[in-house]
């Protein structure tokens, strides 16, 4: 019988709801504290979720101290992640952390170098990449059915009001959401980026205070070409939270973000087209990493228990951070920007 893990959530804002619907439904995770700097926030956290007894607290290091749990889950903002996952570093527990990993890269191969001292698992609940139909198509791209990739494309517009911070951000796009589309860029091609252009605008008739749209053309590695096109205020016509993608290889695919993923092989050349047929695209493997934040969080629970090192650890995603980063770089910029680790 696997080992019951006892865990803190530090952070109890509208995010901590999502981990919680998860968590009731992993019965090898005990929750035995709250943490937030309203206490309020966390007493109520506790007891629409029933955890009676567990500690609730406005200090991380306190409440850490009393429980002495397993994990920490960090569903504090950006600007806080590097703060609780060093102060439970420093209690031995392990982290599963918000995206994204840290406001900084440098903060990011900060935070790292830290996890790896400490001996410390430390990941990141990129949920998207927990999604069945993503994981439909990336099985299918590494199986070779069609070809050796070479091209992926991603469309992302969704005129969403949000209202609130958001609408005052700068880099609203490329930093609260285009983690999710590069991350799966990543999966998708199996590759990690090398250098990035991106350009940065806000279109007129949007209600951000800064650019809410962007183009990106990331060179990954392998010689492959990811490009990104996004808005958060295109009105009509939006695409799904998880883009409308093409990748394109010896052959080619499409995946409308939904249920749709559409393939065709060659089946005759000779001619000025070839001729093609369509290629079937199997389901999700019932073992594969599904479920969204509950196939991330057990994933997680599962490593932790077994000293395996869970899909999206802070080593890997930092590529993902590096992304975004690089990305807003070149905006800023108005060039080319090599992405370092």
């Amino acid at each position: 019988m696997s080992k019951q893990l006892c865990a803190v959530m530090a952070g109890c804002g509208g995010i901590s709801r999502a981990w919680l619907d998860a968590i009731q439904t992993i019965p090898d995770l005990k929750m035995v504290g709250f943490v937030d700097i309203n206490q309020q926030a966390a007493q109520e956290r506790a007891e629409q979720y029933a955890w009676k007894d567990a500690l609730i607290g406005t200090d991380l290091a306190q409440v850490l101290t009393a429980t002495r749990p397993d994990v920490v889950f960090d569903c504090t903002i950006p600007e806080a992640h590097p703060q609780v996952t060093m102060t439970a570093f420093a209690h031995g527990c392990d982290v599963l952390g918000e995206k994204p990993l840290a406001d900084s890269m440098e903060t990011a191969r900060r935070v790292v170098q830290a996890a790896q001292a400490a001996g410390r698992t430390y990941a990141v609940i990129q949920n998207r990449r927990y999604d069945p139909n993503i994981r439909r198509l990336a099985s299918l791209l590494a199986s070779g059915a069609i070809g050796e990739v070479t091209t992926v494309n991603a469309d992302f517009y969704i005129g969403a009001h949000f209202g609130g911070f958001r609408d005052h951000m700068r880099h609203v796009l490329l930093l609260d959401m285009a983690i999710h589309t590069f991350d799966a860029a990543r999966l998708i091609a199996g590759a990690n980026p090398k250098a990035v252009y991106c350009h940065e605008w806000n279109p007129s008739g949007s209600w951000y205070d800064h650019d809410a749209s962007a183009i990106a053309l990331f060179e990954m590695e392998r010689g492959i070409v990811f490009t990104y096109r996004g808005s958060w205020c295109a009105e009509g016509l939006n695409t799904t939270w998880e883009s409308q993608w093409r990748i394109v290889a010896t052959r080619s695919v499409t995946w409308d973000g939904a249920a749709g993923l559409y393939g065709q092989v060659v089946a005759e050349t000779g001619g000025f087209f070839s001729k093609w047929v369509e290629v079937e695209v199997p389901a999700a493997s019932p073992t594969d990493r599904v479920g969204g934040h509950a196939g991330v969080i057990s994933d997680f629970v599962r490593c932790i228990q077994t000293g395996a090192v869970p899909e999206t650890v802070c080593t890997d995603n930092i590529q993902s951070l590096a992304m975004v980063f690089g990305a807003i770089e070149s905006a800023e910029a108005n060039r080319r920007i090599e992405i370092a680790m």
